[in-house]
């Protein structure tokens, strides 16, 4: 299946975003810790060159927790800040402000020689759809500022959020890029929600799904809905999830459909486990 998707409005939005950089100190980037690579949008750092720059892996509850450390190590030792959260309950945000010193040391120390004081550092909150922007912001604003879902494309346009006199966040719309090369990184972005369900083939992402966890997690998918370890193919084990749960048509036959919706809707939910689908 050719996972493909970038609705007009995203031209519009890397529009904006190329207008309103000016404006900026420091970009924070939110990736899905599950798929850290796929989930960071290449044009971001063209965007954003030269500018302040601090990575968000969040849903960090979500992917491999070993995983979730060695990616850290691998951001540092590109010269990137990281930090593991999780938006929903809050863990890993009060780590974020000492971040953002870290990372504007410069130009807080600049705008001090200057004699400025009292300038609030501008944060461009930046990601790829679904990945939790909104949640983000409004856990670390610690109210509801901006409006959240759990499908790509709620953000639609641009937000300024003044958290207080130190720092203002500016909400940006989720933005893809025109272009997966690689078919694994549109797969996986599928995966999490990333991508509009609604264009995509259930039955093929499913069994696309069962594949690559099968490949990281061997006997996972097995044991959570227990199937025997027997039974062998991406196409019987979904099979075999609609028979164990009952997604049957109205003559007994497997309702794939269903079983595979079922399937997509653990994996996201953590339902699963915790699994990371890229290391570094």
């Amino acid at each position: 299946m050719n996972y493909q998707w970038y609705p007009g409005h995203m031209t519009k939005a890397v529009r904006q975003m190329q207008e309103d950089i000016k404006l900026i100190d420091l970009i924070i980037e939110i990736v899905d810790a599950r798929i850290p690579l796929s989930s960071r949008n290449p044009d971001i750092d063209k965007l954003g060159a030269g500018k302040a720059r601090m990575v968000l892996l969040n849903k960090s509850d979500l992917a491999d927790q070993a995983v979730n450390k060695e990616w850290i190590g691998y951001f540092k030792d590109r010269g990137v800040y990281a930090i593991e959260i999780n938006s929903r309950n809050g863990n890993g945000i009060k780590n974020i402000r000492d971040g953002v010193s870290v990372v504007c040391k410069d130009k807080i120390e600049r705008d001090r020689a200057r004699g400025i004081k009292n300038r609030p550092i501008r944060a461009m909150v930046v990601g790829i759809p679904n990945v939790g922007k909104s949640t983000f912001i409004n856990s670390f604003a610690g109210k509801a500022v901006t409006k959240t879902g759990n499908k790509p494309g709620v953000t639609k346009g641009k937000q300024w959020i003044r958290l207080d006199r130190t720092l203002e966040l500016l909400d940006t719309p989720g933005i893809l890029w025109p272009k997966f090369e690689d078919e694994a990184t549109g797969m996986k972005l599928a995966f999490i929600g990333s991508i509009n369900d609604e264009i995509i083939v259930t039955e093929e992402m499913a069994l696309d799904l069962v594949a690559c966890i099968d490949r990281l997690y061997p006997d996972t998918v097995r044991e959570y809905y227990k199937i025997d370890r027997a039974v062998s193919g991406d196409y019987h084990i979904l099979e075999e999830i609609g028979k164990v749960r009952g997604c049957l048509k109205s003559g007994g036959d497997i309702d794939l459909v269903k079983a595979s919706r079922l399937l997509i809707d653990d994996y996201r939910g953590g339902r699963l486990g915790r699994m990371s689908l890229e290391r570094p």
